[in-house]
C-alpha cells in the first residue's frame, strides 16, 4: 500500500514536471515571436529599414521570422495602411501579426518591394536560420550565403554556431565569416583580431576588405589608426605569398598532369618505335578509337545495364586495350611488314592509315564531339586552397600512369615477351640467330603498344573532347617525348613525359601558350643536336636495323 501511494506520487510530480517543461518552451516559442514593431519594420517602404530590421533577425536566428521572410521572397507580403501586414498563400490571407485569417484582401493593399540589397540581406536572414541545420549541404549552403553579407549583428550567431560546429570545412568558413564581420566593428580590439585572422587564410575574396583599411581619401588615410593600417598589410602580404604558393603547387600538378597523359600516350610509341624503328602517324588515332571505344562501352551500359554505369571506365578499359591492339595487329600484318626498312614509305603509309581511320571514325560516329561523361567519383575534386583543386579525374589518370608503366615494366622484365622485346630491340639478328621469331615479337610489340595507345584514349575520354581529330593533338608530342627520352627506353619516357609536361605548363603561365611550344621546340632541338641518345641511351650492343 506504502508502495502504491510512493509510486502514485512520484508519478503526480513527473506529470507537474513535464506540464512545466511544456509551458516553459511554449512560453520561449511566444518570446521567440518577431514584434509587431519587427514585422511593420520588413514590411516598411524604406528599404534601409528593411535591411535593419532583416539583420536583426539574422543576429537571432529567429525560427518564428520563416513564414514572413518566405512570404517577402516569394513577393507575397502585402502593407495595408502601414498598420498591418498581410501573408498571402494561394487564397489564404494571414495577418503576419495577430496570426488571424482574412477573408478577403482590403483594397488599400499595397506590394513590398524589394531591392538587390534587401535580397542579399533577405539571404542572410533565410540562411541564418538553416546554419544549424542537422544537414551538412545546408549549413555549408547556409554559412556561403551568410559569408556574402556578413555584418557585426550575426556576431552572437556565428559565436553560436562556432561553438556547435565540428565539420572542418564549415567550421573554416564560420571563421572567415566571423572575420568578415568583426572587420566592421567599432570595436578596435575585434578589429585588430580579424585583421589578423584574415592574414591566416588564403582566401583572396578578403583582400578588397583589408585593401578598404589601407584606402586614402586625398593625401590621407581613411583608417586613422597606424596599428590597424600596418597588420592589415601583413595580412595581405600573407595571402598574397600563400595565392603564388598555391599557383605554383597548381602549376606543378597540372604539369603533372599533363606529363601523365604524354605519357600514356607516348609510351605505346616507345615500344613500337623503339623496338622496330616504324614512325607511326597512325598511332594518334589508335588513341582516338580507345576514346570511341569508352564512348561505345558507356552508351551500352546505359542502354542495357545502367546500374553498372559508376564503374563504366573500368569496364571500358579493356574493351580499349584489346580494341587498337587488334587495330594495331591488322596494320602491322596487312601494311607495315612490308615495309620494313624503308622509313619513308612507312611514315606515308601509316598517314595514310590515319587518314583512313578519322574518315571512317566519321562515317560512323559524326564529325561532331561525342559526349563521354565522367561518373560521380571521377566528377568534383580535392579544394587543398582556395586557388587550388585537385580534380579527382585528373588525380585518376595520374594514377593510371603510374599503374601503366608499372605493367610494362613488369612486362617486359619478367616474362618471356618482353626478353624477346628487349633482345630484338638491342640487336634484331643475333636475336633471329638464336631462335627468336623477330616477326611475331614484332606483331605482339606492335600489338602491345596499340593496345596501351587504346588505354591512353580511355584515360583521355575523361579529362577532353571525343572526336575524330582527337589523335592529331598528341602525336608531334608523343614522338617528342620517345625522342628525347631515349628510342627504346621506358625509363626515358617517364622522365621525358613529366618533365615536359610540367615545364610546359609552368612556362605558359609566365609566357603563354604559344611562347610555351616553341621554347619546348628549340630546347629539344637543342638537347637532340647535344646527345642524340635522349635521356637515356640502349644499353649492350646495339646494331641498326
Amino acid at each position: 500500500m506504502t508502495n502504491s501511494i510512493c509510486a502514485r506520487s512520484l508519478s503526480v510530480r513527473a506529470a507537474r514536471a513535464a506540464a512545466a517543461l511544456l509551458m516553459c518552451c511554449f512560453s520561449l516559442l511566444a518570446s521567440a515571436k518577431p514584434s509587431p514593431e519587427l514585422i511593420l519594420k520588413l514590411a516598411n517602404e524604406d528599404n534601409d529599414i528593411k535591411v535593419e530590421a532583416l539583420n536583426a533577425i539574422a543576429g537571432t536566428a529567429d525560427p518564428e521570422a520563416l513564414p514572413i521572410l518566405q512570404a517577402l521572397a516569394n513577393d507575397s507580403l502585402k502593407l495595408v495602411d502601414g498598420k498591418q501586414v498581410l501573408i498571402i498563400d494561394g487564397d489564404k490571407i494571414t495577418d503576419a501579426i495577430t496570426g488571424k485569417t482574412l477573408d478577403t484582401l482590403p483594397e488599400t493593399a499595397e506590394d513590398v518591394v524589394t531591392n538587390n540589397r534587401v535580397s542579399a540581406a533577405l539571404d542572410a536572414a533565410l540562411a541564418s536560420l538553416a546554419i544549424t541545420s542537422s544537414d551538412r549541404e545546408v549549413r555549408l549552403d547556409a554559412v556561403k550565403k551568410l559569408q556574402a553579407s556578413a555584418n557585426e549583428a550575426i556576431l552572437p550567431l556565428l559565436e553560436k554556431a562556432l561553438s556547435v560546429e565540428k565539420d572542418p570545412t564549415i567550421l573554416k568558413l564560420l571563421q572567415v565569416t566571423q572575420a568578415i564581420a568583426q572587420i566592421q566593428s567599432k570595436d578596435r580590439a575585434l578589429r585588430l583580431a580579424a585583421i589578423r585572422k584574415m592574414g591566416e587564410t588564403d582566401d583572396a575574396s578578403l583582400k578588397p576588405l583589408l585593401e578598404e583599411v589601407l584606402a586614402k581619401e586625398g593625401d590621407t588615410f581613411k583608417e586613422s589608426d597606424e596599428a590597424l593600417r600596418v597588420e592589415a598589410q601583413k595580412s595581405i602580404n600573407a595571402i598574397n605569398a600563400r595565392l603564388t604558393r598555391g599557383e605554383w603547387l597548381g602549376g606543378i600538378f597540372t604539369g603533372i598532369s599533363l606529363g601523365s597523359i604524354l605519357l600514356l600516350a607516348a609510351l605505346g610509341l616507345a615500344i613500337t618505335y623503339g623496338l622496330m624503328g616504324v614512325i607511326n602517324m597512325a598511332h594518334g588515332e589508335l588513341i582516338m578509337i580507345g576514346a570511341y571505344a569508352t564512348f561505345v562501352t558507356q552508351n551500352l551500359i546505359r542502354a542495357h545495364a545502367p546500374g553498372l554505369f559508376e564503374f563504366y571506365p573500368l569496364i571500358a578499359l579493356p574493351v580499349a586495350f584489346f580494341t587498337s591492339a587488334l587495330i594495331g595487329v591488322a596494320m602491322e600484318r596487312l601494311v607495315i611488314r612490308h615495309l620494313y626498312g624503308r622509313a619513308l614509305e612507312t611514315l606515308l603509309a601509316t598517314w595514310g592509315i590515319s587518314l583512313i581511320l578519322i574518315q571512317l571514325v566519321r562515317s560512323i560516329f559524326g564529325a561532331q564531339n561525342v559526349p563521354v561523361e565522367n561518373p560521380q567519383w571521377l566528377s568534383g575534386g580535392i579544394q587543398v586552397m582556395s586557388n587550388l583543386i585537385l580534380p579527382y579525374n585528373r588525380l585518376a589518370i595520374i594514377a593510371f600512369a603510374a599503374l601503366v608503366v608499372l605493367g610494362m615494366t613488369l612486362i617486359l622484365t619478367r616474362t618471356r615477351l618482353g626478353l624477346f622485346v628487349r633482345a630484338v630491340t638491342q640487336n634484331r639478328q643475333m636475336a633471329s640467330c638464336v631462335g627468336v621469331a623477330t616477326p611475331r615479337v614484332d606483331t605482339m610489340a606492335f600489338a602491345l603498344g596499340s593496345g596501351i595507345a587504346g588505354l591512353a584514349g580511355a584515360a583521355l575520354s575523361q579529362v577532353g573532347n571525343v572526336g575524330p581529330d582527337l589523335g592529331q593533338s598528341y602525336i608531334i608530342d608523343s614522338f617528342m617525348v620517345v625522342v628525347l627520352g631515349g628510342v627504346g627506353q621506358l625509363a626515358g619516357t617517364v622522365y621525358a613525359a613529366l618533365g615536359l609536361g610540367i615545364l610546359s605548363k609552368l612556362l605558359e603561365g609566365w609566357a603563354g601558350a604559344v611562347l610555351a611550344k616553341i621554347a619546348i621546340l628549340v630546347f629539344i632541338i637543342i638537347f637532340i643536336q647535344k646527345r642524340p641518345q635522349g635521356l637515356f641511351a640502349v644499353k649492350g650492343r646495339f646494331v641498326d636495323n
